[in-house]
Parts: structure tokens; C-alpha cells; sequence
């Protein structure tokens, strides 16, 4: 048991069904060497799980098949706990930091996760332009920044999977210039997990044409 460490939720073993094992391992790893690479803040492991685990695992049935980008992956959330519930799913892990992108490609390989590529680069210098079935970020940054760098990566017909926090339709309406201009459509939010977490995940979703 790792000190201070949240107890596993009983939904953990539910959300990742056979790959229950990879999450727990990743779980531990993250817990013990988060704060120390910054990837972390100092008061996160008491809700490591429920905020951070768990909260990007409730996406996992929201992907395709295809090529998905995390953007801005930095310690996996949501991509490397999307890519162990997804194997069928290939996973384009895009992170500027060096030591971040260390930290991906050795959860990748000490998890064998074979459907994760990680790239060390900015969004908008990442050269994956109209070529992501799906584009996936957390804690970025507002839609009005974020679809900017986002939405050209998406092939035509792709869809961006953005998870969002509580004011994510304010964002929305301070988007809409934005929106408009990369002429994003069947623009929504989902509200995941309610009655399986303690804490529900907000995701903004929206198909480029």
C-alpha cells in the first residue's frame, strides 16, 4: 500500500473490466513517482482514482476503433488509461516536455501497451494535421484556445473528445467564433458517470466537417 494513496473504488474493477491489472499498476507508478516528475500536484493522492483515474477511464466507450491524439498527455491522463482499456484502439500520445514524454513511453512499454506512439511536440507543430479519427484532451486549456490546436488534426468526419470541467458551457459561448470558423457541428456535452463515481466527467464533443 502506497502512504496516502486513495483506496481503489469499487467502480475500478468495473470501468476496466479485464484490464483491471494494467490500471492498478499504472495507478501505483503514477502515485509513486508523480509529484516527484510533476506530473501531479502534492495533494492528489488521496483522489487519485476517483478524479483522475476513473475520471478518464468513463471515456474510454465514447472512442472508435481508428487513430486516436492525446494532446498534451502528460502523465497519461486520459491517454495512456484510454489506451489500456482500448487495445483495439491506436493511441498518438502528442506531449512537449521532455521528461512528460519519458514518462509516456515508459508506462508504454512497461505496460506493453503496442497501441500507443508517443510524439514529443506541440499540437500545432506535431505534423499529424487531417489525420485523427478522434482528438482527446484534459486540463488543457478554454475550447477558445484549445479547438484552435485541436481540430485541424482531425481527419474530415473526426471528432474532438474533449473532457471539460463544470463551467464547460460557458466555454461553449465564449467558443463560438472558433467553432464556427473550423466548422465544428453536432457540438454537445456528455455528463459521465453519474451514479458510478463520486465525480462526474464532463466531455465536449464535436465533428469537424
Amino acid at each position: 500500500m502506497i502512504d496516502g494513496l486513495e483506496p481503489e473504488p469499487p467502480a475500478a474493477a468495473e470501468l476496466f473490466g479485464e484490464h483491471i491489472g494494467a490500471g492498478r499498476l499504472f495507478t501505483a507508478a503514477l502515485a509513486r513517482h508523480g509529484e516527484e516528475l510533476g506530473l501531479i500536484g502534492p495533494l492528489e493522492l488521496p483522489r487519485l482514482w476517483t478524479r483522475h483515474v476513473l475520471n478518464s477511464a468513463l471515456v474510454a466507450p465514447l472512442l472508435r476503433p481508428g487513430r486516436v491524439g492525446d494532446v498534451g498527455s502528460g502523465a497519461g491522463l486520459p491517454g495512456i488509461v484510454l489506451a489500456i482499456m482500448r487495445p483495439d484502439v491506436s493511441f498518438t500520445l502528442i506531449e512537449p516536455m521532455e521528461r512528460r514524454v519519458a514518462w509516456l513511453e515508459r508506462q508504454a512499454e512497461e505496460l506493453e501497451l503496442a497501441n500507443v506512439t508517443v510524439v514529443r511536440a506541440r499540437a500545432e507543430e506535431s505534423k499529424l494535421f487531417d489525420s485523427l479519427d478522434q482528438v482527446t484532451a484534459r486540463a488543457v486549456s478554454a475550447l477558445r484556445t484549445l479547438i484552435p490546436v485541436t481540430a485541424p488534426l482531425l481527419r474530415p468526419g473526426g471528432e474532438l473528445v474533449l473532457m471539460k470541467g463544470a463551467g464547460v458551457d460557458g466555454e461553449i459561448g465564449a467558443a463560438e467564433k472558433v467553432i464556427r470558423k473550423y466548422q465544428l457541428h453536432d457540438v454537445e456535452v456528455l455528463v459521465l458517470g453519474e451514479g458510478v463515481v463520486s465525480e462526474i466527467t464532463r466531455v465536449f464533443r464535436a465533428t469537424a466537417r
